[in-house]
């Protein structure tokens, strides 16, 4: 937790006025006590109603001082912690968006949210109890034994038997709930993600009947957390009773032993009452402890996996010096490249070595895990290559800055990705200042603009989360536009195709050829009819490139491309 102070370091003149607001809170209240004995001693004892009124006032003066001390921690304590948690999640999202794929697949989305969320939260909470409980608590256990020593030392030989056995308890139950905290931030976890799978595969779940498998999954993870909420729970509830019965036991003893020293004429009736509410003092401070001591364990827990997270450096980062490409537009060679997933025992690509240039469309096809993905996920850096290059107008692309790299390629991605808000929105996310004429330009390419137009509101409709309220095939048209309003030197289309029927498909790449003539054009594809017009065929079989070439070229060459073909088209229309 401590690598976390430095996002405290904008409030420091916040916590300076917090600190001096408590400070002065705690000494009025250990000086109400001694007002207290002397109001008995002075004015009760001796029946001087003037002696009575005088501290009467000054007590309600004391008391009226720490109310408004109270107020103001209370208020900049809030402002730091929210503040604190701002700040917190910021940085974790901040570093998160930097992360590369590989970093994603280590962690989890599941884990990440409830980091982001959850774990912050506790840090949240715990910050303003620490403000405004373990600051105060030590000063008042420490204020009052000093107090209680000036009223009568002998009387203080309780609290010394008292003080340890209630020290001892605390570091017991901190000893047996830190690792259950632990425990209890993994289930989190858990529970999230099977919650995230079940919310987003829906219509998987019912369309094959598995909301019992699911629930009883969701069931197993809440049950698990909830035993452990339950093990938390029962040494609170061991330790609450367990302190206020010494609390009174002790508050028992002072009066028995304090009352007979009164009568032995060795203490007066002032001095007891002073007495007995510093050990109530002492006592609540040691319970206020024993709360700090439950919370900051889960939070070091939780501050433990954010530090995680922001201690991560990503794999993929821009060099020292950026390059920038000097010649060509969209000119993309690939150089002997191998890659493979890390941890993974063979490389998924293996020396892949082609050039492609503007005014040409490359399609790749291959069977299902052969790389053709992995292929193009390589071109704007999501991954980082095991050897050979990768060139983007004869500058290798570990040499741009990610920024300058991804701003010259429009990518559509095999899962079409919607955001919420309206259809011009997510359009725009290809290039922010595009116009509404341009935006409805790429949509027409698109073939989206029919669908569009049809909607209420047309381009102002609003998209629910993820796109649930369009259809695949509008979802990938309108991924298409999103990436054709970028006017890339590069484009990729990730099987971008599949939604869309034949008749779509075919209007699609018509009105795509001329849009595009100027760029360099990527198409991974299962379809032999989208690629059978490439300027190049690029066949991949585990890895490695089975052939390149046109259709009619694979078809004589490439064993591997001709089954493909065979398998999906006619005699007649392979002649």
């Amino acid at each position: 937790m401590i690598r976390l102070s430095r996002f405290l370091k904008p409030y420091a003149f916040m916590i300076i006025l917090v600190l001096g607001s408590i400070f002065l809170q705690t000494l009025g209240d250990l000086y109400l006590p001694t007002l207290m004995g002397d109001i008995i001693n002075k004015g009760v004892m001796q029946g001087d109603t003037g002696e009575i009124l005088r501290i009467g006032a000054l007590m309600l003066l004391v008391t009226a001082g720490g109310v408004i001390c109270a107020v103001i921690s209370s208020y900049l304590s809030a402002r730091i912690s929210t503040g604190f948690g701002a700040s917190l999640r910021s940085s974790i999202f901040r570093k998160v968006s930097g992360f590369s794929l590989n970093e994603f697949d280590r962690f989890g989305t599941a884990t990440l949210i409830t980091r982001t969320t959850n774990d912050v939260f506790q840090i949240q909470m715990v910050t303003i109890m620490i403000m405004r409980m373990m600051i105060s608590a030590p000063m008042m256990a420490v204020g009052g034994i000093i107090l209680a020593l000036r009223r009568d030392r002998q009387l203080t030989l309780v609290l010394a038997f008292v003080l340890p056995i209630l020290a001892g308890l605390v570091v017991f139950i901190a000893s047996k709930m830190i690792p259950l905290f632990r425990s209890v931030q993994k289930k989190i976890d858990r529970m999230n993600l099977v919650l995230r799978e079940k919310l987003t595969g829906v219509r998987v779940i019912r369309a094959f009947d598995a909301a019992e498998r699911e629930e009883k999954r969701f069931n197993q993870a809440n049950d698990d957390l909830t035993d452990t909420y339950i093990k938390v729970n029962r040494i609170m509830a061991f330790m609450v009773p367990t302190i206020m019965t010494i609390m009174s036991l002790t508050q028992l003893a002072i009066i028995w032993f304090g009352g007979q020293r009164i009568s032995r004429g060795s203490m007066d009736l002032g001095s007891l009452s002073s007495f007995t509410q510093y050990a109530m003092q002492i006592m609540m401070s040691m319970l206020m402890m024993a709360f700090m001591f439950i919370m900051v364990p889960r939070a070091q827990a939780a501050a433990s996996r954010i530090n995680e997270v922001l201690d991560t450096s990503p794999e993929i980062v821009d060099p020292e010096e950026v390059k920038e490409a000097v010649a060509g537009r969209g000119h993309i060679e690939f150089r002997d490249v191998t890659f493979r997933y890390q941890g993974a025992e063979m490389p998924v690509l293996k020396d892949i070595s082609f050039s492609a240039g503007p005014g040409e469309v490359t399609a790749i096809i291959g069977s299902t895990g052969s790389g053709k993905s992995t292929l193009i996920n390589l071109i704007p850096r999501f991954y980082d290559i095991e050897s050979g290059s990768i060139l983007i107008n004869g500058v290798d692309v570990r040499e741009f800055s990610q920024e300058d790299l991804r701003s010259r390629i429009g990518f559509v991605p095999q899962k079409a990705v919607l955001f919420s808000g309206t259809i011009a929105d997510n359009i725009r996310i290809g290039r922010e200042d595009a116009t509404d004429d341009e935006i409805r330009y790429a949509a027409e390419i698109a073939q989206a603009s029919e669908f569009i137009e049809q909607m209420d509101g047309g381009y102002e409709y609003e998209i629910a989360q993820g796109g649930t309220n369009v259809s695949g095939g509008q979802k990938q048209r309108l991924s298409i536009a999103r990436a054709l309003v970028r006017k890339p030197e590069i484009y990729i289309f990730d099987d971008s195709f599949s939604a869309l029927d034949f008749k779509t498909d075919a209007s699609l790449r018509a009105a795509l050829k001329k849009e595009i003539a100027d760029s360099t054009v990527f198409i991974v594809t299962q379809r032999v009819s989208t690629v059978m017009d490439a300027d190049r065929i690029i066949v991949l079989d585990e890895g490695r490139v089975a052939g390149i070439g046109t259709h009619r070229e694979l078809l004589e060459n490439c064993r591997v491309y001709r089954e493909i073909v065979e398998s999906q088209l006619s005699e007649e229309e392979i002649a």
